[in-house]
């Protein structure tokens, strides 16, 4: 198996197949950029995986990852591709059957809005056929997919108890994503990433990802120097409501990780956050406009 790694998220990914026993090689590259399907053809070259893992949405660096050239060259090696969609369904466009992806997991709990609990996933033929013509049994009982397909097929062989609240929940997170329309949904979070994105550029404040593959829902930004990252980010917290997250990994105490998933994903929030920014960035002696970043992220939605 080959895990590619470029941000922490992957690397958990890396660890939980060595875990379940699997023999990989991690294709990385430095936090914050995306790979290329170069990068898939310098590795092939050293080995002859099963099964490539990829995370769409690197949530540690808000790195978003295209697939689409990348699936056909995996399939090109005869491998099957594995997709880590936890934070980008909903929110960006998922190709699952044009871009030919195998198996695809997500979770309940980002651009759903639902709470967390769930994993939707997805597998095509060619994984299926994968799974049922195993030799040996799945080492784990729970993730046991050829169990779970008879579960939950129309055979209804028992495997667990369903936890039913959490399908309500998320029955109707996808009811209001589906009246909203999946195109508005990924419409609404890329004007909210681009006016926060616009804001934040007033106050000097620069994106950790690679430039043209930054995520809509997930704001990755350099902590500006001489700011006090715990108590920046506690105050926002504590006096205005507001949570954000702090670096991870090898961005930790780098970097503040904004979060503009589903239902939070909106212009009052956006523009809340950047007037409290600027307030606690004002009482931290931080020089800049005053004003700049809710004027910036005003007018690009008066633009749009």
């Amino acid at each position: 198996m080959w895990v590619w790694g470029n941000g922490g998220f992957g690397s958990r990914r890396t660890e939980a197949a060595q875990r379940a026993g699997a023999e990989g090689t991690t294709v990385e590259r430095p936090w914050g950029e995306v790979f290329s399907p170069a990068d898939l053809k310098d590795a092939r070259v050293k080995a002859k995986p099963k099964v490539v893992g990829i995370v769409m949405a690197e949530t540690s660096t808000g790195a978003w990852q295209p697939l689409e050239e990348i699936s056909e060259l995996v399939h090109n090696a005869g491998a099957l591709l594995l997709v880590d969609a936890v934070t980008s369904l909903g929110g960006v466009p998922v190709e699952v059957d044009k871009w030919e992806i195998d198996a695809i997991y997500s979770g309940s709990q980002k651009c759903l809005s639902c709470p967390p609990g769930l994993a939707p996933v997805s597998f095509n033929d060619r994984a299926l056929d994968v799974i049922t013509g195993r030799k040996s049994k799945v080492q784990s009982w729970y993730l046991d997919v050829s169990m779970l397909a008879k579960y939950w097929g129309t055979d209804r062989v028992y495997h667990h108890t369903a936890p039913i609240n959490m399908s309500y929940a998320l029955y109707e997170a996808i009811q209001i994503i589906h009246e909203e329309g999946l195109e508005a949904s990924f419409s609404r979070h890329l004007q909210n990433h681009v006016a926060l994105k616009a804001g934040l550029a007033a106050l000097g404040i620069t994106y950790t990802a690679q430039q043209g593959h930054q995520l809509p829902m997930l704001n990755a930004v350099r902590i500006p120097e001489g700011s006090e990252d715990g108590k920046l980010r506690g105050d926002l917290l504590h006096r205005f409501g507001i949570e954000i997250g702090g670096g991870l990994g090898a961005f930790k105490g780098k970097v503040w990780r904004i979060g503009l998933m589903g239902y939070g994903s909106r212009a009052a929030n956006v523009l809340l956050f950047l007037a409290a920014l600027e307030q606690l960035l004002a009482e931290q002696a931080y020089e800049f406009d005053h004003g700049a970043g809710v004027a910036a992220a005003t007018d690009t939605y008066r633009s749009a």
